[in-house]
């Protein structure tokens, strides 16, 4: 186990604490059925918010090579919402940076290839970086080039005496999961052109609090981050947010735009509409921080409540999903198969599977059908629209569906 104790980003000791969400196991280590006879191994999931530079994190409790490893669960492609906003995404940006043949487009923390295939559509030339061996493989099966490594220094050296810079840089959903943030970020001002963009999207801690937002918390996130705190990590890498988008995804992310301090782009009124709102919501101090815990604990008891009603009433209540946030909120509320019978995943890679913890069997969508559950519970709310379209059909025999996050909805 490695532990830090110190911030990630300034140095300075962790004191004060953020929320207490107890122990987990690593979010995505799904069981096999051969597995169950054994232990697993729990993490302390308590998050600090660093009294000198506002960074709200956890100590890192285990290497990032044994979180993401060659088994990783998580496959990008399996969302169709996700596939539309890459390729939204890939529609705007090619025009915004004049991508054409000649240019570059490097993703980091790439996956199963999810975003750059639009890219590689188009006719631009791509290149994935992707830590996890089985799901770059999945890219590659695809035609999109790969490297299998962590992104950082080390690798932007060796990429650049290669010849290659890039043009434009994507970090989705990544930022958060980086250990060493300054060894990552120094990775981008070294392969990014001069006259090149760098976006990063990573989910805003101002819609974490606002919304309740606690069950993002999971080992495999390091950092819970705000535009300041990014601003302020990318500037010291000589590297200047210009831009800035407010997203639906992931229960509200930011979109930022950076470039080279040096390329002086105009700084858009977005990014100070952003930073006033984050000011409004008291983060740029730490009493801002102060109360999100309680609220918190009123996610859990309402939950259990609810749990605890349906199973004296008779009730069935199944889960949609096998997502890492689902695994955060049943292991800290400590549900498991007594009040959830099972969950389904649209993912082949965990069905099959028992969710971590709390040993919660993972079937195929069809188990839906099968069983007639009364509630169907959720788990990545984020996505609940397009949930709820693809399991209508539970109305028919009088179903509803519930929503955790980010307070009990019965719908």
């Amino acid at each position: 186990m490695h532990e830090a104790t110190t911030c990630l980003s300034c140095g300075a000791e962790l004191k004060r604490g953020f929320v207490d969400l107890g122990t987990s196991p690593l979010s995505n280590a799904f069981l096999s059925p051969e597995r169950l006879a054994g232990a697993e191994l729990h993490h302390p999931l308590k998050t600090f918010v660093c009294e000198r530079c506002l960074l709200v994190q956890l100590p890192r409790h285990e290497r990032r090579e044994n979180i993401f490893d060659g088994n990783y669960a998580y496959f990008s492609s399996f969302s169709e919402t996700w596939l539309e906003h890459a390729k939204a995404y890939a529609a705007k940006m090619i025009p915004a940076a004049a991508l054409g043949a000649g240019s570059l487009v490097v993703e980091i923390a790439s996956n199963d290839g999810y975003l750059l295939r639009w890219f590689r559509d188009a006719g631009i030339p791509v290149l994935g970086i992707e830590p996890t061996r089985n799901t770059a493989e999945a890219a590659m099966a695809l035609g999109i080039p790969t490297r299998v490594a962590f992104f950082g220094r080390t690798l932007a050296d060796e990429l650049r005496a290669e010849g290659l810079q890039a043009d434009l840089m994507a970090a989705n959903n990544v930022l958060a999961h980086v250990p060493d943030i300054h060894d990552f970020i120094e990775g981008f001002s070294i392969l990014l052109k001069r006259g090149g963009i760098a976006t990063f999207e990573f989910p805003h801690l101002l819609q974490l609090m606002r919304q309740n937002q606690f069950d993002t918390i999971y080992h495999e996130h390091f950092s819970y981050l705000s535009l300041h705190v990014v601003e302020r990590i990318l500037a010291a890498h000589s590297l200047a947010v210009y831009d800035v988008e407010e997203l639906g995804t992931h229960g509200g992310s930011l979109r930022v735009f950076a470039s080279h301090a040096s390329a002086s782009r105009p700084v858009g009124a977005r990014v100070d509409a952003v930073r006033s709102a984050e000011r409004a919501a008291g983060l740029d101090r730490l009493s801002g921080y102060d109360g999100f815990a309680k609220r918190v604990e009123r996610v859990k008891d309402d939950l259990l409540r609810f749990l605890l009603q349906a199973k004296q009433e008779g009730k069935s209540v199944a889960g949609y999903g096998a997502p890492a946030k689902g695994n955060t909120l049943l292991n800290y509320c400590g549900v498991r198969s007594d009040l959830l019978a099972y969950t389904v995943d649209r993912s082949p890679h965990k069905q099959g599977r028992f969710l971590p913890g709390v040993r919660i069997p993972i079937f195929a969508p069809e188990r839906i059908a099968e069983t007639q559950p009364d509630y169907l519970l959720i788990l990545p709310w984020n996505l609940k629209d397009e949930i709820m379209d693809q399991m209508a059909a539970i109305r028919s025999w009088g179903g509803k569906f519930v929503l955790p996050i980010p307070r009990l909805e019965v719908l």
